[in-house]
């Protein structure tokens, strides 16, 4: 009998599928049963045409049922699993790569890397933190650290953490996705993991630079007028740079002196981040007017310059710490606190805390560190037009000074201390003019280089431009203050 083979077992199962144990013995069984039935049904042929039909429709019956048996055997274990389909499935209806009515509702396929939803972790570094113990701490993949560690364009950013970083991780159940941490306030590392591996980018965050003005009248303090007005602690000390040559704000200032200031502010995604540059300033100093105005040149590198050209820093400055107050001033006649005899002092001594950093007044040459009799620990330095500046009584000196270094003005050499002859920590500060002391405070201060020549014509013409909106500021103000 060649019975046609079920659609259903076609579909689960091969032709070409040995097939199972247990349908081998279903056959084995048939046969065994098939002879002897086969036998009786010749026997019962000589009977008649109505006994014939019983006595066939019988072993008809019979070997069905056997067969059936034999093929239930011999069927799989298959479970099917009703679906909810949307439309009735035809073979037609099927499209390689297209979905089709046999995809089960409330199905989707796996979510593309990017798209996924990951676990993130957010890390602050402290002192004495590294990024293994940090990925250790948080049940991080080592390996993946190891990978992007030794990767030449995040390797340098990974190496040099300082207290303060702050780092994006995204991961899967430990397995890193990406790293993020912002460089500076324009550009971040972005480490993400691909399907070829990890890879590294600096992106860049867009920044808007909006511009701003403050007018501040002086009743006590810079500090005070400058709160009063509006600026940060930031902004104070940046215009106090800016004039520190030609005003002591802590001695030369006056009530109802003023001034004016055009500055930057930065902003990202719609919110204040810092305060930026100073843009132009003008201050009202005890009858005496200065104007600074701001150039980048091509290389970059900012300085400030009077209206004309001139720069507004000096070779030197007149303070070289941060100082609460002058302790002694220049004077041939002073008596010795400690030896108690007339003896010139030819220096200034700025009072400040132990440990303020010390600066150097311009640049120049270090040609003497170490202890020199009653000025304790001091640093001389040696500058152009044989000029020299000593600094004495320190505490300790800064790596930068070491004998035969050049130093920039404004560096740190070393920190206010009492070492020497004296009664409280603070700086003695000498200026020597051809190996002849000078009073620090009073001496003519040679200027700095003006600017270059390459950059003067574009100087003024933004000065002009610069010099114009500070004008309209200074006339609205006046206005105001006449209403009041």
């Amino acid at each position: 009998m060649n019975r046609p083979v079920s659609p259903l077992l076609h579909d689960y199962k091969s032709y070409n599928d040995k097939p199972a144990r247990k349908a081998r013995a279903g056959r084995w069984f048939s046969l065994g049963l098939g002879i002897p039935l086969i036998a009786v049904s010749l026997l019962l042929a000589f009977s008649g045409s109505d006994e014939r039909t019983q006595a066939s429709g019988e072993n008809s019956l019979a070997t069905n049922d056997i067969e059936s048996f034999a093929t239930q055997r011999s069927k799989p274990n298959i479970q099917l699993v009703s679906l909810d389909l949307e439309e009735p499935f035809s073979p037609s209806s099927v499209i390689p790569g297209k979905p089709t009515a046999l995809t089960p509702v409330g199905f989707h396929p796996p979510l593309a890397l990017a798209e996924r939803v990951y676990e993130t972790v957010n890390l602050t570094i402290q002192r004495g933190d590294t990024l293994d113990n940090l990925f250790r701490r948080h049940k991080l993949n080592i390996g993946h650290l190891a990978v992007i560690s030794r990767m030449p364009s995040a390797s340098k950013y990974l190496s040099m953490l300082r207290p303060g970083d702050e780092l994006e991780i995204k991961h899967d159940d430990g397995n890193l996705i990406s790293l993020y941490r912002e460089l500076d306030l324009t550009s971040a590392l972005m480490i993400s993991r691909e399907d070829a591996g990890f890879t590294a980018d600096l992106v860049e965050r867009p920044i808007e630079i909006r511009k701003r003005r403050a007018y501040g009248r002086i009743d006590s303090s810079l500090f005070e007028s400058g709160a009063a007005a509006g600026l940060s602690d930031k902004l104070i000390m940046n215009l106090a740079g800016i004039y520190a040559w030609d005003v002591d704000f802590v001695l030369d200032i006056r009530i109802g002196d003023d001034y004016y200031v055009l500055y930057e502010e930065i902003y990202q995604d719609g919110e204040f981040v810092t305060d930026g540059e100073i843009i132009a300033a003008e201050f009202n100093n005890d009858g005496r007017t200065y104007q600074a105005l701001r150039f980048v040149d091509d290389e970059g590198r900012s300085e400030y310059f009077t209206p004309d050209g001139n720069s507004v820093r000096k070779a030197f400055i007149r303070a070289p710490v941060d100082f609460s107050r002058i302790s002694s001033s220049f004077n041939p006649r002073r008596r010795h606190p400690v030896l108690n005899t007339i003896r010139a002092h030819r220096g200034v001594d700025y009072a400040a805390p132990r440990g303020t950093p010390i600066k150097a007044a311009g640049d120049g040459k270090v040609i003497f560190r170490g202890r020199k009799g009653g000025y304790g620990n001091s640093v001389i330095l040696q500058h152009g037009g044989n000029i020299t500046t000593l600094y004495a009584h320190m505490s300790k000196f800064a790596g930068t000074s070491r004998v035969g270094k050049r130093v920039r003005q404004g560096q740190t050499i070393g920190y206010v201390g009492a070492t020497g002859l004296v009664t409280a920590a603070h700086l003695h500060y000498e200026y020597r003019l051809n190996g002849v002391h000078r009073n620090p405070r009073t001496v003519k201060l040679p200027q700095a280089d003006p600017i270059r020549s390459e950059y003067k014509q574009r100087f003024l013409a933004q000065a002009e431009a610069i010099l114009a909106e500070l004008s309209q500021y200074k006339r609205t103000q006046i206005a105001v203050l006449s209403l009041n």
